[in-house]
């Protein structure tokens, strides 16, 4: 039977349908509360009596192991006799209580709030919404003030405030000022002293239209700072004061925007009158603009891939190489994904980049041959030869890319390099098992833009360490990485990274939680993908990660729904499925069809998919062939590379692979 635990409020226990368990007396419920405050850690006996008494009687151990022995009765009532209890154990000379974190509505609370440090408006409302909900009461409310719960308690109401701030601006965010009003009100009266809190009630007042009631609030503010405290109010709200005063047009969104308007149509005129038909340098700025769209949303992704494709084109009927050059080479956007969006459009980019390299003069236009070797290693992801040629020599790509970084370093050009490293990056996929270069690619990266301002490439650099380190099982470290991409991309107004730490953050919960959690993270990070103008990473990924989820989970398969759209990954993943419904002969001719996987950063992940259809039928040719290519992946673990899935560590596929058909 599950048990949950509440201290939001006064100290209880709820069996499966919600009903209160007895606990008995305050002393039972101080024992209990004491355990939940020791988080799953023991508390000695001796701790437990100096914390429920201020001088522990004689037979304080014998009236502990009463209470233990009634609280036992009253969380595991259908217990058989002399079975050990599952929840409240001895341990020791002490107690302590394993229960799973989200049992408990105080870590269950912490953890909800911990989990929204870099969610938008929208998702940060609704959920704060429903935490703030599972508190009845202060902490502990049936205590008074023991010495042993202060502290703790302290730090949930701090929690708790720092929550109700939280949700009032995102509904303020989210334009439901208006709705935000009431709950902030009744806040600053119960916590007079809370400057945040002051200020979020004048914002909200003006942004519902009633701007004296704001400036109202705001001298309320500082009277009761000066009278009861003795201070003057913070810079923070004296500025609001005079923005309110003067109708500051940043404290109306849509005022705001207007003003940018006009700006960027000034501008934009301005440009225009300047440059006339002057068409070469105006092909230069397109794309220079191409570039700095394609990392404002969807749409402008894909307008920017679509207009950069007309430029070149145009370029290359001008009959000048160099302007060509420029025109293919200054479209340096970061690329993360190893499958082009647009294959088709890839491929001819790549070969007017070859078009062009070979019309420049030989020794001279160094920066423009490095940023079209670039353009050919970053646009051939997934769709031309990786590794090795025929011939041994390395397949065009992975040569450019080589030649690219070579020149960069030799100019000593930081922008340059950042680009060049992007088409290592892309071609540093000749066998599994390269997580650890790759995050020494990302390294690099990172550390020279963080450098040089390129803050682009900067992210592009945590991205990819995000992904390496999830492929190497520092869940710690990209936890690092993927706060310090969502700070850069809030900062400089790049909404399309959010997709990437979302997806991640759905992969973490997969690593660490619940079946059901890993399913509706992924449902929310595939929302994240929608509209977001990237086909190539969107096209069969949700139903590959539930895939994974339920086989990680060790879930039965028959809910993945085998029609769904399963986009580049088709081919790897029918096999599976036909073996798990029954159908060997089918699966079977299925796994003598499939090739290799690409060499990319699902290249682990559809090996190990293949390696359990091969197993599951018996087919020892294909079980061999996956065991040699994820051998040097051993120590990895399969599809974290992505940053998007995990099938668990190749080890145990490996393991499998040795075990043979089951």
């Amino acid at each position: 039977m599950r048990v949950e635990f509440g201290v939001l409020g006064a100290v209880t226990a709820w069996d499966e349908a919600g009903q209160p368990l007895p606990l008995k007396g305050p002393r039972h419920r101080a024992v209990l509360a004491r355990l939940i405050l020791a988080r799953r850690r023991v508390v000695p006996v001796t701790r437990l009596a100096e914390d429920l008494w201020d001088e522990p009687p004689g037979n304080a151990v014998g009236s502990l192991r009463t209470f233990v022995g009634d609280l036992r009765r009253a969380l595991e009532p259908d217990r058989p006799p002399r079975t050990p209890p599952r929840l409240l154990i001895t341990e020791g000379s002490g107690y302590v209580l394993r229960v799973p974190k989200d049992d408990v509505d105080a870590w269950r609370f912490e953890q909800a709030v911990d989990s929204l440090a870099e969610a938008g408006p929208a998702r940060a409302a609704d959920r704060l919404c429903e935490a703030l909900g599972w508190w009845r009461g202060p902490a502990f409310a049936d205590f008074g003030d023991e010495r042993w719960l202060r502290s703790e308690r302290s730090r949930l109401s701090e929690l708790r405030l720092h929550a109700v701030e939280r949700l009032a601006n995102a509904r303020i965010s989210l334009g439901r000022a208006a709705e935000a009003v009431p709950d902030l009100d009744a806040h600053v009266t119960d916590h007079p002293w809370r400057e945040d809190a002051w200020w979020l009630l004048a914002l909200a007042l003006y942004r519902s239209g009633r701007q004296a009631d704001a400036l109202s609030v705001l001298r309320r503010a500082r009277s009761m700072l000066r009278d009861q405290l003795g201070v003057d109010p913070g810079p923070r709200l004296r500025r609001l004061e005079e923005d309110v005063l003067r109708q500051a047009d940043h404290l109306d969104p849509d005022a705001a925007a207007a003003s940018v308007d006009r700006v960027w149509a000034e501008a934009t005129a301005a440009y225009e009158g300047v440059l006339g038909s002057r068409a070469r340098t105006r092909l230069e700025s397109t794309v220079g603009l191409m570039r700095d769209l394609a990392v404002t949303g969807g749409g402008g992704l894909e307008a920017a891939r679509r207009h950069r494709v007309a430029a070149v084109a145009a370029a290359e009927q001008l009959d000048d190489p160099d302007l060509t050059a420029r025109v293919i080479g200054v479209y340096d956007v970061p690329a993360i994904w190893t499958r082009s969006d647009d294959p088709e459009q890839a491929r001819w980019l790549v070969e007017a980049a070859e078009r062009t390299l070979r019309s420049l003069p030989p020794g001279a236009h160094e920066a423009a041959r490095c940023r079209l070797l670039a353009t050919i290693a970053v646009e051939s992801r997934g769709a031309l030869p990786v590794g090795e040629a025929p011939s041994g020599a390395p397949a065009r790509p992975l040569q450019a890319a080589g030649q690219a970084e070579e020149i960069a370093r030799r100019l000593d050009d930081a922008g340059l390099l950042a680009f060049a490293l992007n088409g290592t990056f892309m071609q540093s996929f000749r066998r599994a098992g390269l997580a650890g270069r790759r995050d020494a690619i990302g390294g690099e990266i990172e550390a020279l833009s963080a450098h040089h301002g390129l803050v682009r490439y900067e992210v592009l650099g945590h991205l990819i360490r995000i992904q390496a380190r999830c492929a190497l099982a520092d869940l710690a470290g990209a936890d690092r990485h993927a706060t310090a991409v969502d700070e850069l991309a809030t900062r400089h107004d790049l909404p399309l990274v959010s997709v990437f730490t979302t997806w991640y953050r759905a992969l973490r919960t997969a690593t660490t939680s619940s079946l059901a959690a890993a399913e509706g993270a992924y449902e929310e990070a595939a929302g994240a993908l929608r509209g977001a103008g990237m086909p190539g990473l969107e096209r069969g990924l949700l139903p590959l990660a539930r895939l994974c989820v339920r086989l990680r989970h060790g879930a039965p398969l028959d809910g993945v729904d085998e029609g769904a759209d399963w986009g580049p990954y088709e081919r790897w993943v029918r096999p599976l499925l036909l073996a798990e419904g029954g159908r060997a002969g089918e699966a079977r001719a299925a796994l003598r069809a499939v090739s290799s996987p690409p060499r990319d950063l699902m290249f682990e992940a559809l090996w190990c998919l293949t390696a359990r259809a091969a197993v599951a039928v018996g087919d020892r040719d294909v079980m061999e062939r996956a065991r040699t290519q994820l051998l040097p992946a051993a120590d990895e673990v399969a599809g974290a590379g992505s940053g998007l899935i995990t099938l668990g560590p190749v080890a145990e596929c490996l393991a499998v692979l040795e075990g043979g058909p089951r």
